[in-house]
């Protein structure tokens, strides 16, 4: 059953990078950055509905598995790909401990977990705080931290732009991971990165 549903995973990833390539000419650079192997904590700008797949399709990943509102579930289309790639379901606005134990228990597993720190679509945008839980996971993991930039693909046959930046090293916060302040950096320093990505 495990070996159907990867074959099924590999053709359905294969068919949305054709579509993004296609109908985007999504432009992929710093896939070198990205661990072969090994726990990965993807972390992105949410702009648009094309984010996911554009992050599924290109990471060279095959484990990557996002972070994503209860709601989407809502979504028969969302619901059938959200289980196919194992996406992991979150409470909004909410601290969701089972979907916390989800992750960590996925990093332990040596997988690779996408997740938006804005929370919501061009949440930046719309003045809303960046969530801390990029953050929380960084700290509270052996996780390679990715940052990851998406622009452009507005519209179809305009551009797309997906940028893997270098792994973000947190091995001094680390030490104070419970320190209220040191969280508050981490996720401005996550989303720092980020947005150096798509200037």
């Amino acid at each position: 059953m495990k070996v159907i549903k990867n074959i099924r995973k590999a053709i359905v990833r294969g068919a949305i990078y054709l579509y993004c390539k296609i109908v985007y000419r999504a432009k992929i650079t710093g896939t070198e950055n990205i661990p072969r192997s090994g726990a990965i904590l993807l972390c992105a700008n949410h702009k648009s509905f094309l984010d996911p797949p554009l992050i599924e399709s290109t990471c060279k990943r095959p484990d990557v598995r996002f972070l994503a509102k209860k709601e989407l579930a809502k979504n028969k289309l969302f619901a059938h790909l959200g289980n196919l790639f194992g996406e992991i379901l979150v409470e909004k606005d909410a601290k969701d401990m089972k979907a916390v134990k989800e992750v960590l228990k996925a990093f332990k597993n040596n997988e690779a977990i996408a997740i938006f720190p804005e929370g919501t679509r061009n949440g930046l945008a719309k003045g809303e705080k960046v969530k801390d839980g990029a953050a929380f996971f960084a700290l509270n993991s052996d996780a390679v931290v990715i940052p990851v930039g998406v622009k452009g693909g507005d519209k179809p046959f305009r551009k797309a732009y997906v940028t893997y930046g270098k792994p973000i090293d947190f091995s001094e916060e680390k030490k104070n991971r419970k320190d209220k302040e040191v969280v508050e950096k981490t996720t401005e320093k996550i989303m720092e990165e980020i947005l150096k990505l798509i200037e």
